[in-house]
């Protein structure tokens, strides 16, 4: 039995954007750019004629306090955080959390609704079950048992939330919470809010491959680029531009099974788990993209509709407006399908819109 695998970095799940004109080279003029790390991946925050009383040094110490403060609410990877000690308590009782962890988790238990559990945040056992959770490993598959056992102590149903006063409730004491599919969307939102509070009009914000646009950038509409899904589950090529698409005032999030997998004997395992097989997703489908206001909305709902696949995941977002693009695997190639709301977002006169086959 061999086991490779391949990784574009533990919690850049899903990732599958460029951003164009971000990196290298100075900063053009009207431009500034600030970069760090979080959450086991790194962001990006480009300001467009930024306030004349903005100051650089401030602002780069307030988005890592923000970003530090809600790693310390939402991480697994972090035994002292909120969720961390939620996922500890063996209690069936109301855990007390801070009000925006509630305010996550309710988000999220609302698009498991929507999707009939295809998105689920209590699948945590089972990614660490398969190795991609803070417990790495890559020297097995799961057995069918294993499986089935950690199953049966998995359903976003077993999870309760409330908002006053805020708490978490289990009612399966084994219950694990993951937020990795929604949190990094949340920073993005709470980033964009901290620009807007101190004046900031025109931006671009991205954490992890998530991000949301506002205004325009100092030479043109902000572009971001939906990547190829080709060179890492296929093992041909460097990353390359499949569409580019022009952003302002919205938020996009794009979830893929093609960056973060295993291969075991010739077979690829991502890390993207059905919450209904227990058993990473298996179709066609390579990559979702949406396009929303909130992108902890758009964060989850790309996840959950890469676990629906090609067909149940665009007839879901025709169904609710959803604005997607969906690049599925053809005997020939990649090829690209949108939901109604996506075309039209994207549809503006002159705006750039180049695919690559």
């Amino acid at each position: 039995m061999t086991v490779t695998a391949r990784w574009a970095g533990r919690l850049q799940l899903g990732l599958a954007l460029l951003l164009l004109g971000a990196c290298g080279g100075p900063e053009p003029p009207g431009l500034l750019e600030l970069k760090g790390r979080t959450m086991g991946t790194s962001y990006s925050v480009q300001v467009a004629r930024p306030p004349s009383d903005l100051d650089r040094a401030a602002l780069q110490q307030s988005i890592a306090e923000e970003l530090a403060r809600i790693n310390a609410r939402m991480s697994t990877y972090d035994p002292d955080s909120w969720l961390s000690r939620f996922n500890q308590s063996d209690s069936t009782d109301w855990f007390a959390v801070p009000p925006e962890l509630a305010r996550v988790v309710a988000e999220a238990q609302r698009i498991s609704h929507l999707s009939g559990g295809a998105f689920d945040v209590s699948v945590g056992r089972l990614v660490n079950l398969w190795g991609f959770g803070p417990e790495f490993h890559l020297d097995r598959t799961p057995t069918p048992e294993a499986i089935a056992e950690t199953l049966a102590v998995t359903g976003y149903h077993s999870l309760k939330v409330r908002a006053d006063p805020p708490a978490l409730r289990k009612t399966q004491t084994e219950l694990y919470v993951d937020l990795s599919a929604i949190a990094k969307g949340y920073a993005v939102d709470r980033l964009a809010e901290l620009l807007a509070a101190r004046g900031v009009t025109d931006y671009l914000v991205e954490v992890g491959g998530e991000l949301r646009a506002a205004g325009r950038h100092p030479q043109r509409p902000w572009r971001v680029a939906i990547e190829r899904p080709a060179n890492e589950r296929l093992k041909s090529g460097g990353r390359a531009v499949f569409r580019v698409v022009p952003l302002r005032d919205v938020a996009m999030a794009t979830s893929g099974d093609y960056r973060n997998f295993f291969e075991q004997d010739g077979v690829f395992y991502s890390h993207t788990i059905d919450p209904a097989s227990g058993r990473p997703v298996d179709h066609r489908l390579a990559s979702v993209s949406v396009l929303d206001e909130s992108c902890m909305r758009a964060d989850a709902l790309a996840t959950a509709l890469l676990v629906l696949g090609p067909e149940r995941g665009l007839a879901l977002a025709k169904e609710q407006g959803i604005a997607a693009f969906f690049i599925e695997r053809s005997e020939s190639g990649y090829q690209a399908r949108m939901s109604p709301a996506f075309e039209q977002l994207t549809a503006a006169p002159g705006a750039p819109n180049p695919s690559v086959p």
